[in-house]
């Protein structure tokens, strides 16, 4: 009976022992997947936020220790890559705003040159024709070089304290005889009460005259402008409206890339070169706002310019 016992004790701890083992290798487990499901979401996070973070190890395991350093080199050779490719980048900006400085330098000057060449000689089609092209690639020129000089940071912006309406009244006041020669309907919807920005002058007569343009370039069709002021508590909202043929909804997210344009626009008096939707859209992200679009073909297109709005 003796023996008995001592061989049922015998078990009962073998049993204890191995209950405790596997128990420990449960709770390790456990630790290890939620170590590898927190290292999975961080990597996520860095990711989405295209950070420079690094992994952290929380375990003594080294297997999850290797793999966390394994981790970590690849993220140093990204940040490495991702600067790397920065300098390239901001290098070959300021390269293409050179190359455009270079080429619009001579143009100014045969500009100048046909300009007298055609006051001597006022009646010379060919002179006209020549003087207009030239003018075309002068265009060209300057809005390449406008927009190369804001991608590289070269651009100057002040920011500072704007009244936004009188600029809106401005911009549109140039395009006033244009609008009427083609019988554009305009409606303004600008307060009486001044509403102030965060902005640089110069930036906003630059984005207001490139949507105005758009709106004569593309939007003929509705004979139709539309510019609403309109503001909520951090935001002040600028929307250029048109009821031409519209812009389908595929094509929505390309009309700000460089050089985009419409195949079919039949308006020769304000040329497009598919750059003017891109300064805008940079020169609004400067100030610290952006530019949405919403479009139903051939009934509204609306590009809507939000600013940081100023309440002292």
């Amino acid at each position: 009976m003796h023996d008995n016992t001592i061989i049922f004790l015998l078990t009962i701890i073998i049993l204890v022992l191995f209950l405790i083992v596997l128990y420990q290798r449960f709770i390790f487990k456990r630790g290890i997947q939620a170590e590898i499901k927190r290292i999975d979401h961080k990597l996520e996070e860095i990711s989405e936020t295209d950070s420079d973070e690094k992994i952290m190890i929380f375990t003594d395991d080294p297997v999850l220790m290797g793999l966390g350093g394994q981790i970590n080199r690849l993220l140093l050779e990204r940040q490495k890559i991702k600067a790397s490719f920065k300098r390239k980048e901001i290098s070959s900006k300021k390269m293409l705003a050179n190359i455009s400085h270079d080429i619009k330098t001579p143009l100014t000057v045969i500009s100048g040159y046909l300009e007298i060449l055609r006051l001597n000689d006022p009646d010379d089609e060919m002179l006209k024709k020549v003087e207009a092209k030239t003018k075309q690639v002068m265009d060209l020129i300057d809005q390449f070089f406008t927009l190369a000089k804001i991608e590289s940071g070269d651009t100057d912006i002040e920011l500072c304290k704007i009244d936004i309406n009188e600029v809106c009244r401005e911009n549109v006041l140039e395009f006033y005889d244009i609008l009427m020669q083609k019988e554009f309907e305009v409606d303004l919807y600008i307060p009486e009460t001044p509403i102030f920005v965060q902005g640089d002058k110069d930036a906003l007569q630059r984005i207001l005259y490139n949507l105005l343009s758009n709106v004569i370039r593309y939007g003929i069709d509705g004979k139709y402008l539309g510019v609403i002021l309109r503001q909520d508590k951090n935001s002040v909202y600028i929307d250029v409206v048109d009821k031409g043929k519209g812009i389908g909804q595929e094509f929505i997210s390309n009309v700000f890339d460089r050089a985009y344009t419409m195949e079919d626009s039949r308006n020769k008096e304000i040329q497009g070169n598919g750059l003017g939707l891109t300064i805008a859209k940079n020169l609004a992200e400067r100030l610290g706002g952006d530019i949405s679009l919403s479009s139903t073909p051939n009934v509204q297109t609306t590009f809507t310019v939000r600013l940081k709005k100023i309440t002292y």
